[in-house]
């Protein structure tokens, strides 16, 4: 079920639009404005404290001088019509510590007096804010030597005030002109939106009604425009197609009417073939259970000519031996019987009687290996116990078990596998399955001790496992390639190969392990066999 995605409409995404960005920039605009308006009125409050603090300065080095205290009150007195003085302070240069003491000072209505400031002069002759009030220190002087201080303390109510109506005016004027531009942003976005409800009226009228004559008008809206005369376009080519399309169905028509009449002919043809053919079918099935039965006859030929072949050498060797051996004995009884027998004749009994036995044995035990392996073939091996098997352990193993074997071939062998890939199967048929494969390059693949390799790549793939062996010999011969797997195949009869080797590891790998072998017949070099079991 596909994701469900919110809509919005024009309008509204329009109106919001245009109101945000005007509302951001008024909000800005208003913001930046009334700071900077804050900003000045404040400097305003404090140079006009500045000014007054300076002409009470200038109008006290008289009365200082003088000790003229009353004078001086009455100057003090006219600051009550001025809202922003709230203190004032006047301080005289004590002659003989030449340091401030208080002289005079000035309190507004409604206002506490405020502690001495004689120890912030220093402090105080720049204007210093603080909690709403201004507090400054201007230096009085007279022939250019101070004889005195002016302390002066204002209020910021009136920049209060301002903020106040500050904020109101920007508010209102604000609130003004989002009206205004909610107004335009209606217009702007009927101009815009209603073409486009046109247009989509009139594409629902095309889809329920099919009526592919109607045509798009101009708008005012360029954009819409376009979308109008392409809409057109569409619609026009649309009728067009349709009008094709009716008369492809006309042609199509007759040409059905026309077909049916072939199709009745060739149908009745079409039948005689069938019953032709389900003959040739009949005689074909005749013919492959014929072929499958000589398959079966000629590899059973085989088999049996290779196990006559393989059991017949050794025990006709050991008949020759036994048949010498009871010859010499004959001439040996002869001999005693005639009392000529010499002390050279029994030594040479003796010496002749070890090798016939010795030939006895060997052959005897030879038939008896291939009866054996012929048994291992025959068997299906599914009585192992399943355990944790590590692969590369395994392999060194079997390596370390026949390495009197390959000290002829001396093969250099690689192990590409993980160190601790554990796999749950068994261990036996699968040591079988390494120690034939690298017997096999050893006896059939290298022919030289230079340069020979065995490569094993082993990977997991998921619940499987594939291992790869290769080596570098000089491959199988081509006559058999097809065969590897069969019983009695080999490419040295008669040198002591019984041709069982492979057929016990396919065996093993298919039936014992439950999985897959593939012999690589078009490798170009060397041998290679891919194996899969789970």
């Amino acid at each position: 079920m596909p994701k469900k995605v919110h809509q919005n409409s024009i309008r509204k995404a329009l109106i919001n639009t245009i109101m945000l960005i005007t509302a951001i920039c008024l909000s800005l605009s208003v913001s930046i404005s009334t700071y900077l308006s804050v900003k000045e009125q404040k400097q305003l409050i404090i140079n006009k404290l500045v000014i007054l603090s300076d002409i009470v300065a200038f109008d006290a080095a008289d009365s200082l001088i003088k000790d003229d205290r009353k004078t001086e009150e009455k100057r003090l007195k006219s600051f009550e019509k001025i809202p922003i003085v709230k203190n004032i302070h006047i301080y005289a240069i004590e002659k003989t510590s030449s340091k401030p003491v208080f002289f005079l000072s000035f309190n507004a209505k409604k206002t506490p007096p405020v502690p001495l400031r004689v120890d912030s002069i220093n402090e105080l002759k720049k204007p210093r804010v603080t909690n709403n009030y201004i507090e400054l220190i201007t230096p009085v002087t007279s022939s250019e030597s101070i004889v005195g201080y002016v302390y002066m303390r204002g209020s910021l109510e009136s920049l209060d005030q301002f903020i106040k109506e500050k904020i109101l005016i920007d508010v209102l004027l604000t609130l003004l002109i989002l009206f205004f531009v909610y107004f335009i942003a209606i217009k702007t976005q009927k101009s815009i939106a209603n073409p486009i409800e046109h247009l989509s009226v009139l594409l629902q009228d095309v889809s329920k009604n099919h009526n592919y004559d109607v045509r798009a008008p101009a708008t005012k809206v360029k954009e819409v425009t376009a979308l109008s005369n392409s809409l057109n376009i569409m619609l026009t080519r649309t009728q067009k197609q349709l009008e094709r399309h009716e008369k492809d169905k006309q042609e199509i028509k007759q040409l059905n009417q026309s077909l049916e009449e072939k199709v009745s002919q060739r149908t009745i043809a079409l039948r005689e073939a069938n019953q032709e053919l389900l003959s040739t079918l009949e005689r074909m099935h005749q013919y492959q259970e014929q072929i499958v039965e000589n398959e079966k006859m000629a590899s059973l030929g085989q088999m049996v000519a290779g196990v006559a072949h393989e059991v017949n050498t050794p025990i006709g060797l050991g008949i020759t031996g036994s048949t010498l051996l009871r010859d010499k004995l004959a001439d040996i009884q002869l001999n005693f019987d005639n009392k000529s027998l010499t002390s050279n004749q029994l030594k040479r009994f003796i010496d002749e009687g070890i090798e016939n036995l010795d030939l006895i044995y060997r052959n005897l035990n030879r038939a008896a290996d291939l009866i054996s392996n012929f048994k291992k073939v025959a068997v299906i091996q599914d009585d192992g116990v399943k355990t944790h098997v590590n692969i590369h352990k395994l392999i060194s193993d079997v390596l370390i078990s026949i390495q009197s074997e390959l000290l002829k071939t001396k093969p250099t062998v690689v192990i590409n596998c993980a160190t601790d890939l554990t796999i749950e199967s068994k261990s036996e048929p699968l040591q079988q399955i390494f120690q034939q494969l690298i017997l096999n390059s050893a006896i059939h693949g290298f022919a030289t001790s230079e340069n020979n390799e065995i490569q094993f790549n082993v990977e997991q793939n998921g619940p499987q496992v594939k291992i790869e062996y290769c080596d570098n010999g000089q491959g199988v011969d081509k006559n058999i390639k097809n065969r590897i797997f069969d019983p009695f195949v080999t490419s040295k009869r008669g040198q002591g190969a019984s041709g069982l080797g492979m057929h016990l590891v396919y065996n093993l790998v298919t039936q014992a392990l439950g999985g897959h072998i593939l012999y690589d017949v078009d490798a170009k070099s060397g041998t290679r066999f891919v194996i899969t079991i789970p």
